[in-house]
């Protein structure tokens, strides 16, 4: 994963508490880890059950790592702090831009 991505990353992902509120266990994966999993199965089209260890966090970690910052819209924001990004540098072209939309019946008179 690119560092540039992980600099970003870090300013969008909630902050978490590493001590579990009733102590012992494992530490907490972390969190660079976890992004790392997530995007190579973004990448590669591999299930969660395929991750390989390499990553570290085990496969259940990193999906449910996953579904958390989903709920916590950190993918939206993630987003837009790239398109920031990008558009300080100059770096983005809008001519390649393209829009979708899709349009479908109101049923009933659309109540």
């Amino acid at each position: 994963m690119p560092d540039g991505l992980w600099v970003l990353f870090r300013r969008v992902v909630p902050p978490t508490e590493n001590r579990r509120p009733q102590g012992g266990g494992k530490r907490r994966a972390g969190d660079q880890e976890a992004l790392a999993a997530i995007v190579f199965v973004a990448a590669s089209g591999c299930t969660w059950r395929q991750l390989r260890p390499v990553f570290g966090p085990c496969w259940q970690t990193v999906y449910r790592r996953f579904a958390q910052w989903s709920r916590d819209r950190v993918w939206a924001r993630l987003h837009r702090v790239i398109l920031d990004e990008l558009g300080a540098r100059g770096e983005l072209d809008w001519s390649r831009c393209a829009i979708d939309s899709v349009s479908i019946r109101a049923a009933k008179g659309g109540h």
